[in-house]
């Protein structure tokens, strides 16, 4: 099993890199989801989500999507896969996406990006905290 921290880590680039391993065929969990970050200014990041949360469907028939964090980074990585054939199904199923750090990971070596200093950021729990209106 992989164990990926997210704490500073950029979403793209982590969601890629968990979607090809899960292609390959490992098992991938992700911890501290809530620290990872989307580059850019946080008002159009907020705009973004917002727009596309509020576009289409009911709320009975969808498409409904997520407002928690690790939901936000496991709707990300869908997007990365192919989802709809079986393949990328049984990939999808081999990611699971934490909220903090369970104890069954603190022991083991865990995978964590290199920092940069970046300007323009937003964390996946203010973007939650956004999309539902309310601190968690």
């Amino acid at each position: 099993m992989i164990v990926i921290d997210a704490t500073n880590a950029i979403l793209g680039r982590l969601a890629s890199f968990a979607a090809k391993q899960a292609l390959l065929g490992n098992e991938i969990a992700i911890v501290n989801a809530e620290k990872a970050i989307i580059v850019g200014n946080e008002k159009n990041i907020v705009g973004n989500y917002m727009e596309r949360r509020q576009r289409g469907g009911s709320s009975q028939k969808g498409p409904n999507f997520p407002t928690l964090p690790e939901m936000i980074m496991k709707r990300t990585i869908r997007g990365m896969i192919n989802y709809k054939s079986g393949r990328g199904q049984v990939a999808f199923k081999r990611i699971k996406c934490f909220r903090g750090m369970p104890d069954e990971f603190k022991d083991s070596n865990k995978i964590v990006s290199k920092k940069k200093k970046l300007k323009k950021f937003t964390r996946l729990e203010n973007l939650s905290m956004h999309l539902r209106g309310k601190a968690q």
